[in-house]
């Protein structure tokens, strides 16, 4: 957690017991942020993001930054009287992720999504490559956050951005489930797409990451130019082991070499 957390209270995850064990988001965690006491005369903005493609072996990594008007969420009508919530985008259907994403986008007070390809993946690893899709997304909003809610343990966008990290919260918050369909749905788009051009690698269904068919292809007919070719993935390839890139860590971050 970066030291700009103690600016401002309501930071801190909430301790591990008082997660709500319903699977439907809410807005728990930005009522606790919008509680504590900020300084600024107004209320504070929150920004909701979530990634997606970061363990594929292709394509990029996408992000989306998503702010919400605090606003009841969209829900989607289900077979009978069943009502489908907004939650993490893997607990969705795809034919509901697509629902949501044709409704969010007027919905969200405001979004944006951006990504880093194959070859900035390559060049400073994976890490750098998410905060700075993360980065570029938030900047691309219509008005900066005062704090970011960001999925996970770890906070890989630090300063100058107020960060508050939460395990499972793309099930916990409606901003952040935003952020998450938006996120996969973009990306499970592209990677169709792909499919397209480079037919085999079956992109459409495993969206680039590991899959029987997907190491068939590469076994056969080698990476495509989407392919991150610093992954692991190559040592298994006997036949295109010698594309594999590497990062020397004594030139520092960004330099890379063909060993």
């Amino acid at each position: 957690m970066a030291d700009s957390t103690c600016a401002l209270p309501g930071l801190d995850p909430a301790p591990a017991d008082s997660v709500a064990a319903s699977r439907v988001a809410g807005y728990e965690i930005e009522d606790e942020l919008r509680a504590a006491p900020s300084g600024r005369g107004r209320p504070i903005r929150i920004a909701g993001v979530d990634e997606v493609g970061r363990g594929a072996w292709a394509g990029p990594v996408v992000v989306c930054a998503a702010v919400t008007d605090l606003s009841p969420p969209p829900v989607l009508q289900g077979r009978g009287k069943r009502v489908i919530g907004l939650t993490d985008s893997k607990l969705l259907t795809e034919d509901h992720r697509e629902s949501f994403a044709e409704v969010l986008p007027g919905w969200l007070a405001g979004h944006a999504v951006a990504a880093s390809g194959p070859e900035e993946i390559d060049e400073v690893g994976m890490t750098e490559a998410l905060r700075r899709a993360a980065v570029r997304a938030l900047e691309s909003l219509p008005v900066p956050p005062d704090v970011v809610i960001l999925d996970g343990k770890h906070d890989f966008l630090s300063r100058p951005w107020r960060v508050r990290c939460e395990v499972k919260a793309d099930q916990r918050s409606v901003t952040v489930a935003a952020a998450s369909v938006l996120a996969k749905v973009h990306r499970d788009r592209l990677m169709a797409e792909l499919d397209g051009v480079h037919p085999g690698y079956g992109f459409a269904d495993s969206a680039g990451y590991p899959s029987p068919t997907h190491q068939k292809a590469l076994e056969e007919f080698g990476p495509t130019p989407h392919h991150r070719m610093s992954w692991s993935y190559l040592d298994d390839l006997p036949r295109w082991r010698h594309l594999k890139k590497h990062r020397d860590p004594m030139a520092g971050e960004g330099q890379l070499s063909l060993l």
